[in-house]
């Protein structure tokens, strides 16, 4: 089998060490079994998305001497192709229309308490007319109830993870109720993450995905949501996370060091390269 692996920024700022890392194992992945190194802009978020971030990380990557083949797939470039995914769900019955705002659906909860996995359920033709008609902004999502009746229950979803510390892969029963009814597509983003990024993986024949621990409970929604579109299910390595020197995870909210700023200080990419464990 061709192993492929990716890397998928968002171009929402510069890129610092954490994300040199999470490049850097995806592609030596590729490149010692002699495969495939895909690179993919996740810009879906237009409000956050800036092309001097873009370009910023295309010169980063290439300055840490990675490679890749072009076209570099955008996803703000091919919306219709999650629009008609989402349009499919939609025929099925398992999405629906949801006016909730996000500060109604936290009232009562606590600032510092997580945000809470909603569950909720379709409104009543009558009363989704009659908002649809004064121009009330909804959400698309998607219905936990109506995927679990689809598939006969959850049991049957699992993904196998390799283990970002070297342990042996094992397999990992999915649990999508974590999530809720996820949002699929809102009015000013066409489409949301978990949606675009299960798209793309299948359609770009990704069969491993190496990214941070972090994101290890979205695999959960996203067997999911590949178990109703049919889509192939990739094999996950999840890495530990870097830390700076105060012990916390470099982060963009932060402002941790780019690697623009690294480079400006006379940093090369050997050095980088050999700071994170690369030769």
């Amino acid at each position: 089998m061709t192993l492929v692996t990716r890397f998928a920024p968002s171009p929402t700022g510069y890129l610092h060490r954490g994300h040199a890392y999470s490049a850097l194992t995806a592609f030596e992945t590729a490149r010692q079994a002699g495969e495939r190194f895909i690179l993919r802009i996740e810009d879906i978020d237009a409000t956050r998305c800036r092309p001097e971030y873009d370009a910023g990380l295309l010169e980063d990557l290439a300055w840490l001497g990675l490679r890749w083949k072009a076209p570099v797939r955008r996803q703000s470039e091919h919306l219709a192709d999650y629009e008609a995914a989402i349009g499919a769900l939609r025929e099925r019955g398992l999405v629906y229309r949801c006016f909730k705002t996000r500060k109604e659906i936290d009232i009562g909860r606590a600032p510092h308490e997580p945000a809470l996995a909603y569950v909720g359920a379709p409104l009543g033709a009558g009363e989704e007319a009659e908002r649809l008609a004064r121009g009330e902004p909804f959400a698309w999502r998607l219905s936990l109830a109506a995927a679990r009746e689809a598939l006969g229950g959850f049991e049957a979803l699992t993904f196998v993870e390799e283990g970002g510390d070297g342990s042996s892969p094992r397999t990992v029963q999915a649990l999508p109720e974590t999530a809720g009814d996820i949002v699929l597509a809102r009015k000013d983003v066409g489409v949301a993450y978990h949606l675009a990024v299960v798209h793309d993986d299948a359609l770009q024949g990704v069969t491993h995905v190496i990214r941070g621990e972090d994101l290890f409970e979205a695999t959960h929604i996203q067997r999911l949501l590949q178990a109703l579109l049919g889509l192939p299910t990739p094999t996950y390595r999840h890495h530990g996370l870097l830390t700076g020197p105060d012990g916390k995870r470099y982060a963009k909210r932060d402002k941790a060091q780019t690697l623009r700023e690294l480079r400006a200080s006379g940093v090369t990419a050997q050095d980088l390269r050999a700071e994170l464990g690369f030769s």
